[in-house]
């Protein structure tokens, strides 16, 4: 029903900046909330931001918030992440997720219910 394809990771060292993409395709792509997650080695999925489907709502993980910010464009069916001051705990594979409404994607449950990008790797040097 959804497809999303990530674009946009890199290597960058602290500090820096980097802004990934995600492209939504599908007949209802619009109708979704996205989000993004990422996954460090050796760490569980965790949750990074959501946008609501109107772009109207945002959600942030307290981790990133004030550096992060997600944004979306529903005439592109493009999603957004701009990272800021880049840290290395940062670094992780990002993944770009559609779900129902943002706020459930902030304590997310059942995956299943989800649609995934194939993930954009995301590396903070020290």
């Amino acid at each position: 029903q959804v497809q999303l394809v990530e674009s946009g990771g890199g290597l960058v060292q602290t500090g820096g900046s980097l802004r990934l993409s995600c492209a939504a395709s599908g007949r209802t792509a619009s109708s979704y909330a996205m989000g993004w997650f990422r996954q460090a080695p050796g760490k569980e999925r965790e949750f990074v931001a959501a946008i609501s489907s109107s772009g109207r709502s945002t959600y942030y993980a307290d981790s990133v918030k004030g550096r992060f910010t997600i944004s979306r464009d529903n005439a592109k069916n493009t999603v957004n992440l701009q990272m800021n001051s880049l840290k290395p705990e940062d670094t992780g594979a990002y993944y770009c997720a559609a779900h129902y409404t943002a706020q459930a994607m902030v304590t997310p449950k059942d995956s299943s219910s989800y649609y995934w990008g194939q993930g954009t790797q995301v590396t903070v040097s020290s």
